[in-house]
């Protein structure tokens, strides 16, 4: 099994170096707000009877299903918010599915594009 707390520290360092992010619980897992108002990112640790450390990120659209198609051992379409184009990305994988952390950021910096104002996500280019 995966070592959480180091996941956990993984996400919340790719999250919280984006700009006017705030961290709060979401329905019992951490969870991720630009300006503290719309999630782009929530962490999920074995929910819904799924048995891995994952995430549910927001996703420009058709990308969700694009990866899903081309990695499903890694990703997958998350309950709830899947059918909103949002994308499940397991993080307690080994070997050569495991995610290193500027893939994670990458995919947390297309999560905030993906719900952020056009002004504040302009910031991430500048």
């Amino acid at each position: 099994m995966a070592d959480v707390e180091r996941i956990l520290t993984a996400v919340r360092a790719a999250c919280l170096a984006l700009p006017e992010v705030v961290e709060r619980p979401s329905h019992g897992s951490p969870a991720w707000f630009v300006r503290g108002k719309k999630t782009f990112v929530t962490f999920a640790d074995r929910v819904h009877g799924d048995p891995h450390t994952a995430i549910w990120a927001a996703a420009p659209p058709g990308v969700t299903a694009e990866l899903v198609a081309a990695e499903p051992a890694r990703f997958f379409v998350p309950p709830y918010v899947g059918h909103r184009g949002w994308l499940g990305l397991r993080l307690d994988l080994a070997g050569e599915d495991a995610i290193d952390e500027t893939e994670l950021a990458g995919i947390a910096a297309d999560a905030f594009r993906a719900v952020a104002p056009k002004t504040l996500a302009r910031l991430l280019d500048a």
